[in-house]
């Protein structure tokens, strides 16, 4: 059993795994912005100017039935199409997507080695010296260069 425990807290002790849950805690927070970015900033704005539409009130019952509000149509378990909740979260996905796609072009390019630059200068093969890579008479030792 001692043996089981060992294992155990080694298996989480690991890099990998520890890199993991910091990733997982920071993405649910980073969502937890995000949401409110959506829907607390940019929404009701968006709502504002398509004629005080609050999208996250956006729904269809597919019955007989009429509701004043989504919410009013949920609690009674009413069977409906909530298309609103739909566009907010098509715009909270696009926004996350986007702020993924920078962040990893942003790690993609650090990590890109950086391309050779030629060359500026040789070494003399008599003196070994640093000479200009187009000298053809070594500037310390005077030898023609070939």
């Amino acid at each position: 059993m001692r043996g089981f425990w060992r294992e155990f807290r080694d298996f989480i002790a690991k890099g990998n795994l520890v890199e993991i849950a910091v990733a997982f805690v920071m993405g649910a927070a980073f969502g937890a912005v995000v949401n409110s970015f959506i829907f607390d900033i940019v929404m009701p704005p968006i709502g504002k100017l398509v004629g005080n539409v609050d999208f996250s009130n956006l729904f269809f019952v597919l019955g007989p039935e009429r509701y004043p509000s989504a919410e009013a149509a949920r609690q009674a378990g009413a069977p409906a199409i909530y298309y609103g909740r739909f566009i907010n979260n098509l715009i909270n996905f696009l926004i996350v997507a986007f702020v993924m796609f920078l962040l990893l072009r942003a790690v993609i390019r650090m990590r890109k080695p950086k391309e050779a630059t030629a060359p500026t200068t040789k070494e003399c093969p008599y003196c070994k010296t640093q000479i200009p890579i187009g000298a053809v008479r070594c500037p310390n030792c005077t030898s023609q260069l070939a």
